[in-house]
């Protein structure tokens, strides 16, 4: 591998079509092996546009926006963060010899719940709870009632658990029709799932490119309203369980093929793995990995997306609380514990420009045993106030 330096004419770049905070690792570690950085986000300040070579705020489903910035900047990789892209932009940036990551088609199948569902469940043959797409309220009462009661309903097209709901009764229908127009991105289809009585949901990242497939330790986590407010690592699971789980994330993940990291979402019910959902790029649950890894899911990704080796170490079990903001605030200030710092804690502040309820501003990541980290993580988290 040839390194270059940020700002020349022979500069490696990577372009993040996303900045929120999980751009901000990639960006941060890219820029550790001298890439230069474009952070492009829908708002000026995002995380990664603070830590970027340059950054822009433009319409990210605008198509010809999307080209022309990538035509301005000619980028040597483009990485997708988030869902809400104009997929024909990647298409064509594709078509015009730029090399997306993992790769448009991945893209397109992944950003969209009912590519990925039909991809996994029909193309590939792997075990999910049973599903229907519907676009009318009506069709969603007939879905629900046919799937039985309580049942999963989210958007096809969304990101951290915003659209999603459960609905346990006939009177609860209605209510998810609702919530799902807060989806950020397509509301206009929704997949109604059969709800598995789950013993656990992990997330198994999965990093890979012409060297190889890598598996990090299934990584544990509570979701609330769909979007995780802990996550630790490992979970423990039957050897079996685990087996099975990374059988079907390199499946699903060399159907998808290209590079980079995969957050690979499974339910697990005794030796039962069910394939749940995959997004091509680091996993809000994966940043347990920034304590817990010698090579953080983000340090994986960058090496992924250069074609660099995938060995990494564990350094040991840990976990991840995530801290949502409890006002709104144009100027948010985070209160934090002097003690959230100590030898095997600490935290990451985002850097958001603006706080609202709800939103997450800052993790905590604590390396100890994992009864005691998941304990400890929650307690820092708390013990953090907003303004």
């Amino acid at each position: 591998m040839t390194f270059t330096s940020p700002l020349q004419n022979n500069a490696i770049k990577i372009m993040l079509l996303g900045s929120g905070e999980l751009g901000k690792e990639v960006a941060i570690e890219a820029q550790r092996l001298g890439v230069e950085i474009i952070a492009v986000d829908k708002y000026e300040n995002a995380p990664a546009h603070l830590v970027a070579n340059r950054s822009y705020a433009i319409n990210m489903q605008d198509k010809e926006a999307v080209l022309s910035l990538i035509e301005k900047e000619k980028p040597t990789f483009i990485l997708p963060e988030v869902e809400a892209i104009s997929i024909e932009a990647l298409f064509e940036a594709e078509k015009r010899g730029f090399h997306v990551i993992p790769n448009a088609e991945a893209v397109n199948k992944t950003m969209n719940r009912k590519n990925i569902r039909v991809f996994a469940a029909e193309t590939l043959g792997l075990k999910t709870s049973n599903y229907a797409f519907v676009s009318t309220l009506e069709g969603l009462k007939e879905a629900a009632g046919t799937m039985g009661f309580p049942c999963v309903i989210k958007p096809v097209m969304s990101s951290s658990g915003h659209g999603q709901s459960i609905a346990k009764s006939t009177d609860d229908v209605e209510r998810s029709w609702e919530i799902a127009k807060e989806a950020r991105g397509d509301a206009s289809e929704l997949i109604v799932e059969e709800f598995i009585r789950f013993d656990y949901e992990i997330t198994l990242l999965t990093v890979r490119n012409e060297t190889g497939t890598a598996f990090c330790e299934p990584i544990g986590h509570i979701q609330q309203d769909g979007d995780f407010i802990l996550s630790w690592q490992p979970i423990q699971m039957h050897p079996e369980a685990l087996k099975k789980a990374q059988q079907i994330a390199k499946t699903v993940t060399d159907g998808l093929g290209g590079r980079g990291i995969f957050g690979v979402e499974f339910f697990v019910k005794d030796n039962e793995v069910y394939f749940s959902e995959l997004s091509p790029r680091p996993h809000d649950t994966g940043m347990v990995t920034l304590i817990t890894q010698s090579q953080s899911e983000f340090a994986l990704h960058v090496r992924a997306v250069l074609g660099l080796p995938l060995d990494f170490t564990f350094y040991g079990s840990g976990a991840c609380g995530a801290y949502k903001a409890k006002n709104e605030s144009r100027n948010p200030v985070l209160e934090i514990p002097d003690n959230a710092f100590s030898k095997n804690s600490f935290v990451r502040v985002f850097g958001k420009p603006e706080s609202h309820t709800g939103r997450r501003m800052a993790v905590s990541l604590v390396l100890d045993e994992i009864q005691e980290a998941k304990r400890r993580a929650k307690e820092i988290v708390e013990n953090i106030t907003d303004r």
